[in-house]
């Protein structure tokens, strides 16, 4: 175990389980969730649950051996959501296009993760503005789960109106939103996991909108099979990603995972102080940051949508994880989770949406440090957070919001404020608008 460094990181072979085991609990509902969500865009669902488990190994054990540091890796929540509705639904644009652009952004990704630009760029961007991002992508994804519940409908009128609470899909969904709630309000570490067996169990047993109990827990890996992972196993299409109208996905997809990467790979060391030492510190911090970008690209030939690191990381950090053996423990509890196929059919999508809503929740808590009382930002983060929503699209919320900033410091000739981040970003989404036509 002298790989691992574990005298040197001041922890041990038992507590590096213990860490593994917790942020497992913690984020293995991302398997049903992510294969419910990206079902949406015409792939199989039984590939879908091969590809996240399969992902999930290889890009944690690729952060667990290269980077030596405790952050497990799986595809993005919010980013899954905006690959399936915002892309592939609202877009009518085929998955094996968005893998390609996935790939596309990951390569890019890759290339410039072994520069300083994508740390450059964060640093550029106000702290604000990064919150907003993560506020308005929270309320996304939460905005899409209340409609997959039929919680909020669609309206001629108002456009969206209030769902019919008398129809049993509406009323379970309010139950198992409920308990995600109630598990997570105590402090529980796998709340969300726990929410949607609890709530699955329920359904089983009374049958609710057809659900019912699994014929068997375990199966073989299906992965040639009908519906299995060769339906989508480098089935890209990265041709078609290089055409003009989709260099605007490929820019949301990079940008996105550039804040949520970092800001969660660097959020998770200060908890654990993994990058404190500074010369072994940023090389920990660069080779996870390379991780979080090869995987991405590993994950689109698999055929997920972005990778990226798991917040859930912190829940195994609190527990004491310091290196690679954590994140090691963790990639082979999902290898056990290949064989667990007909318990994750056997979920119905009312159990799993609204954990999406309570990420969205905890996504859009950041709103509360967002400072409201200079100009630029209110009016930045109020067209981010409320346009990724209502326009069902990341990037138009953060292409207005980025616009609206450099306007509003411009009109009120805060020159001082604008840094080459803020103009590159501004750039970029100018480009966003025009490429708009050629659609």
């Amino acid at each position: 175990m002298d790989f691992f460094k574990l005298k040197e990181n001041k922890t041990n072979i038992i507590t590096e389980c213990i860490a593994g085991l917790t942020t497992f609990l913690t984020m293995i509902y991302i398997i049903p969730v992510n294969a419910s969500i990206v079902s949406n865009s015409g792939m199989p669902f039984d590939a879908l649950i091969i590809a996240t488990a399969l992902v999930t190994i290889i890009a944690t054990t690729i952060n667990a051996l290269y980077a030596n540091t405790p952050i497990a890796m799986s595809v993005g929540m919010g980013l899954n959501v905006y690959f399936t509705f915002g892309v592939c639904v609202a877009l009518n644009i085929p998955w094996q296009s968005a893998l390609g652009a996935v790939f596309i952004s990951g390569v890019v990704f890759l290339l410039l993760s072994f520069t300083n630009f994508r740390v450059w760029v964060v640093k550029s961007i106000p702290q604000d503005l990064r919150l907003a991002i993560s506020a308005g992508i929270g309320a996304f994804i939460a905005f899409v789960a209340l409609q997959n519940l039929g919680i909020v409908k669609a309206d001629q009128s108002t456009i969206v109106a209030l769902g019919d609470f008398k129809d049993t899909k509406v009323l379970f969904g309010l139950f198992a939103l409920f308990l995600v709630i109630l598990f997570w309000a105590f402090k529980l570490k796998a709340a969300f996991i726990l929410a949607i067996l609890a709530s699955s169990l329920i359904a089983w047993i009374f049958g609710i909108n057809g659900a019912s109990f699994p014929k068997e827990i375990f199966s073989l890996p299906n992965l040639s099979g009908e519906n299995g992972l060769s339906e989508i196993f480098l089935k890209l299409d990265i041709k078609a990603a290089l055409e003009l109208s989709m260099i605007p996905i490929i820019l949301t997809f990079f940008v996105t995972q550039l804040f949520d990467g970092v800001g969660t790979i660097t959020g998770i060391g200060v908890r654990g102080k993994i990058f404190d030492a500074k010369k072994e510190g940023d090389k920990k911090l660069g080779k996870t940051l390379s991780a979080d970008a090869a995987a991405s690209v590993i994950g689109a030939g698999i055929g997920t949508s972005t990778v990226t690191a798991f917040v859930e990381s912190t829940s195994g950090v609190e527990s004491g994880g310091r290196t690679g053996l954590t994140a090691l423990v963790v990639a082979f509890c999902f290898a056990l989770t290949l064989f667990l196929l007909p318990l994750f059919k056997a979920i119905p999508s009312s159990a799993i949406y609204p954990v999406l809503i309570m990420v969205g929740i905890l996504m859009f808590m950041n709103v509360k440090d967002i400072d409201f009382k200079d100009p630029a930002v209110a009016v930045a983060s109020f067209f981010i957070i409320i346009l990724m929503p209502l326009t069902y699209s990341i990037t138009t919320g953060f292409a207005f919001g980025f616009l609206a900033y450099i306007l509003v410091r411009i009109f009120r000739r805060e020159f001082s404020q604008i840094s080459l981040g803020i103009l590159a970003l501004s750039a970029i989404s100018l480009l966003v608008f025009c490429l708009q036509f050629f659609r």
